[in-house]
């Protein structure tokens, strides 16, 4: 992951490495963070992975918040806990809003502190009040 990531990062200055939540994902997220590669760490189901995840240097934790809807957990406020304790700590890391089921997702993400939302493209007219 390491290796890729590196290699990745040189394409462009904004690119940013998608790393997941696992322990072999955190030893490379604190690599790249050192190499000062940008990082999201994805698959993000708790806020004991997201704080890992940002002590570990990640730019970005993504939280998925449908996959916990679809299980029967509340997502949203699962941002709201990460949000809170990054706040708590004053941790650089941004938390990205992911698995966004419904346009209203994103309005509660936002309303939670949420610093990003990845958005399916058949919401985009639906929120633009474009047809």
């Amino acid at each position: 992951m390491v290796e890729q990531g590196v290699r990745l990062s040189k394409i462009a200055p904004n690119i940013v490495v998608k790393i997941p939540m696992s322990i072999e994902g955190l030893k490379a997220i604190r690599v790249l963070s050192e190499k000062e590669v940008a990082t999201n760490c994805t698959l993000v189901f708790n806020a004991t992975q997201a704080l890992l995840a940002a002590k570990a240097g990640a730019t970005y934790v993504s939280p998925f918040l449908g996959r916990l809807d679809d299980i029967g957990h509340d997502g949203m406020d699962l941002i709201g806990q990460i949000v809170t304790i990054f706040d708590n700590y004053a941790m650089d890391t941004e938390v990205l809003a992911a698995s966004i089921r419904h346009p209203l997702h994103v309005v509660d993400a936002a309303l939670h502190g949420a610093d990003v939302c990845t958005i399916p493209s058949r919401f985009w007219r639906r929120l633009s009040g474009t047809r």
